[in-house]
């Protein structure tokens, strides 16, 4: 590379991040670092592909729901999702194009392991109260990850989250009316809230990742914040998510499965027993209860479905001659 074009590249850098500094936006035809357009790919590609497979554990409870009413909801909720998906995959599509990749590429990254989803997705939800748990707890704690990316630096992506948050709200809400309709039932139907309470609770300490990631210094973490994609840390938001939801845990009279949980006034913080975060690793490397299960269903949905994608691509080719 030329002393000339390092010059150039760098000054091009320079005005990129007077503009981030600034609150600008930054589009998909803008000059970005590879780091930062790299950066972004992984986010929103796994962001959109988790909506996608998030919808895998409630879609189980749609022809089992005990009312209409719940089925009609439900319905609606995995819907939701899937449409959140489609919408970050053309945000990610627009970021790979100039690195000639498609949406295609993102689903081939999923089935041979290159892409993860989030590790709440590769959970069990045998009974309603995890159903009810999904769109209570899990919800809860993505709407606190993505606030907190409601003013990202790349703008398809902030206005993509304005539309998702909004929607994820009423996802909550469902989920919290499933918990309050169980916890007024009767001692079996509060039982299986607090089961699923237990069985999910290292998944809700681990969603927002480890704690430690932001200090080694060549973190994703420290790459979305220097770029003002998210503005707070991994441990920020899960102790944001401790505050808002743990009274409501403990009003409901509902046991934390953490004994030795408790709020310290004077660090201002939650103080837990840290989960095994082995465990975290093992279920992202799609090693957890239901990873290949959902894995082959996504597959096989894929494959299944590949002819109307074939059959879109010959009317686009045709209608360009």
């Amino acid at each position: 590379m030329s002393v000339q074009h390092q010059r150039n590249d760098q000054e091009k850098y320079e005005l990129f991040m007077e503009r981030i500094q600034a609150g600008e936006k930054i589009e998909a035809d803008d000059w970005m670092p590879d780091d930062y357009r790299m950066t972004l790919i992984k986010l929103i590609s796994m962001h959109g592909i988790s909506e996608i497979m998030g919808a895998l554990p409630e879609k189980e409870w749609v022809p089992k729901a005990p009312t209409l009413r719940r089925k009609l909801g439900i319905m609606a909720k995995v819907q939701d999702e899937m449409g959140h998906g489609q919408l970050l995959l053309r945000v990610a599509e627009d970021l790979m194009a100039p690195l000639g990749k498609t949406r295609e590429n993102i689903m081939e990254d999923l089935f041979s392991g290159d892409l993860k989803f989030h590790n709440v997705f590769h959970m069990e939800a045998p009974t309603w109260g995890d159903a009810g748990l999904i769109g209570w707890l899990v919800d809860g704690a993505a709407i606190i990850s993505q606030t907190n990316m409601l003013g990202a630096s790349y703008g398809p992506y902030a206005r993509a989250l304005q539309r998702i948050c909004a929607e994820e709200v009423f996802h909550a809400q469902h989920g919290e009316s499933i918990i309050l309709a169980l916890a007024e039932g009767n001692e079996e139907q509060r039982a299986m809230i607090q089961d699923a309470i237990d069985r999910w609770w290292p998944a809700l300490l681990m969603f927002f990742g480890p704690a430690g990631a932001e200090t080694t210094g060549s973190s994703k973490q420290d790459t979305t914040i220097k770029y003002k994609i998210r503005t707070k840390t991994n441990e920020q938001l899960r102790q944001d998510f401790f505050s808002k939801y743990i009274p409501r845990l403990l009003s409901l009279g509902l046991k934390l499965p953490d004994e030795t949980m408790h709020y310290d006034k004077e660090k201002e913080q939650w103080v837990y027993q840290q989960p095994d975060w082995n465990d975290f690793k093992n279920i992202v490397k799609n090693k957890g209860p239901k990873s290949e299960a959902r894995l082959r269903l996504r597959k096989l949905s894929y494959e299944n479905n590949r002819w109307v994608l074939d059959a879109l691509s010959m009317k686009s080719q045709q209608a360009a001659q």
